[in-house]
């Protein structure tokens, strides 16, 4: 039987003179969004709790003006009067309401943003120049567009922690901190490593970790995509590369089975980050970091960059690898030919794969299986990120263990590898030494394949292939 879902009751809210509807329970600050109307904010993240810490996004409101008989007075349109309040409302932790009024640009509204940017800025440090959030900082921005432009303060800025080495990957420069909590709230609200605090209190409050710990959790770098400022910064990204400079490429992480949507950041074909790209359906706007910092092996000095023949010194030609290796498995016994492919290549690499097999009439292959303890949030059990694919084309027949028996007893004569590595596998080196060809692709070089010819794929960099 199925259930039916219970109506959303829906509020009418006056946002800048136009009356709009929106779900009971929606935020202020999300009713406002919705409407086109942007509200400058540093605490608020649509994905964690409002303490409305930094005051940045007041607005003035408003409730119906009501008549003696507790009923709203109503205007020649039908809609609630508004009864303006005396003194603006930030907008992060209220939630609308029938009737509200709400003003996001007013006199008053722009004056109370000047203000806020201008106790903000007291003490934060003028190193705008050597900062690794430049190009990404809120606080640049929005002091340009809603702050004074000048500042009245003459004191001495108050001096805190700079360099600070809070944990595996992770820089803490507490002079830049605005003290929003965006980091504190998601480190116990979203990883469960409640491990970030606030120490005294006024213009001397910092940002520290607290006794005996380290921010060493799996997610501790997304505390640095979401800080507004540059007070937590990434030791592998820092002082890398202005973002400016970057291009960013919507793809897929390919770290395990969860398939994270992510931003490839790079700049003349080097990758330089990746960070995460929101998707509320699989991963939010979250990653681990063990995902994200898995690409330097792109550029990795083992990475193959020419083809090469066993017995052949120089880099060999495309045409004579590609003769080599062709020239090896036009001769070779099915019965004594195998396959390993890859749960990590896509879809159309699998089809081709098992084309491949069937033009050779391999009836041996398989796919490497990966099997791993998850995390329970984003980090999958499988490490493939496409053992799925590869079972809806055919490719993962359960055979691996015959395969690795078969070459290490001398029953198979020819191996193709695709995408993986013998030795992972069960493969011993001996094993592979002993077969009369042996036909690999792969980007990196191994142990396993010193023994082997390797190619390059022309349409996808550094591949590998034959002996």
């Amino acid at each position: 039987m199925s259930e039916t879902a219970t109506p959303v009751a829906m509020v009418n809210v006056q946002i800048d003179g136009e009356w709009k509807q929106f779900p009971k329970g929606t935020r202020v600050i999300e009713a406002c969004m919705q409407s086109g109307k942007f509200i400058p904010h540093y605490c608020y993240h649509p994905k964690l709790s409002s303490p409305g810490n930094c005051r940045m996004c007041l607005v003035e409101t408003g409730r119906p003006k009501m008549a003696p008989d507790r009923q709203p007075v109503l205007d020649a349109e039908g809609r609630p009067e508004i009864a303006w309040g005396p003194k603006p409302e930030i907008c992060c932790s209220a939630e609308v309401s029938e009737g509200m009024g709400v003003r996001t640009t007013s006199p008053l509204v722009e004056e109370c943003r000047k203000g806020v940017m201008e106790f903000l800025l007291i003490n934060h440090p003028l190193d705008c120049p050597i900062c690794d959030q430049a190009g990404e900082c809120r606080l640049q921005e929005f002091s340009v567009e809603f702050g004074k432009g000048e500042s009245r303060f003459r004191e001495e800025k108050v001096k805190k922690p700079k360099r600070v080495d809070i944990g595996e990957r992770i820089v803490l420069d507490d002079e830049r901190c605005i003290m929003c909590s965006r980091c504190i709230r998601f480190m116990k609200e979203i990883a469960n490593d409640d491990v970030l605090g606030f120490l005294n209190r006024g213009s001397h409050t910092t940002l520290s970790v607290y006794p005996g710990k380290r921010l060493d959790s799996n997610y501790s770098l997304n505390t640095v995509d979401i800080c507004p400022v540059g007070a937590l910064t990434s030791k592998d990204f820092r002082f890398k590369m202005r973002v400016w400079f970057l291009k960013e490429t919507k793809s897929i992480d390919v770290n395990c089975g969860m398939g994270s949507n992510i931003l490839i950041s790079s700049r003349e074909n080097v990758v330089y980050r990746i960070t995460p790209r929101e998707n509320d359906f699989v991963n939010s706007c979250w990653m681990p970091d063990s995902h994200r910092l898995n690409f330097h092996y792109l550029n990795s000095e083992a990475r193959l960059k020419d083809p090469l023949v066993k017995g052949e010194e120089a880099p060999a030609k495309w045409t004579r690898a590609i003769e080599a290796a062709a020239g090896k498995l036009r001769g070779c016994d099915p019965t004594k030919t195998a396959m390993i492919a890859s749960a990590r290549m896509t879809n159309e690499e699998l089809f081709l794969a098992r084309r491949l097999a069937e033009a050779l009439k391999i009836d041996q292959f398989d796919v490497l299986l990966r099997p791993q303890q998850g995390d329970g949030f984003l980090v999958s059990d499988d490490g493939n990120p496409n053992t799925t694919g590869a079972k809806l084309l055919g490719m993962a027949t359960g055979k691996m263990a015959g395969i690795v028996s078969g070459v290490e007893s001398g029953a198979i004569q020819t191996l193709l590898v695709l995408g993986e590595d013998a030795v992972d596998c069960g493969i011993s080196n001996g094993a592979l030494e002993k077969l009369g060809a042996l036909v690999v692709m792969g980007i990196l070089k191994t142990p396993a394949r010193g023994l082997r010819m390797s190619f390059c794929h022309p349409a996808r960099g550094p591949r590998s292939a034959a002996r």
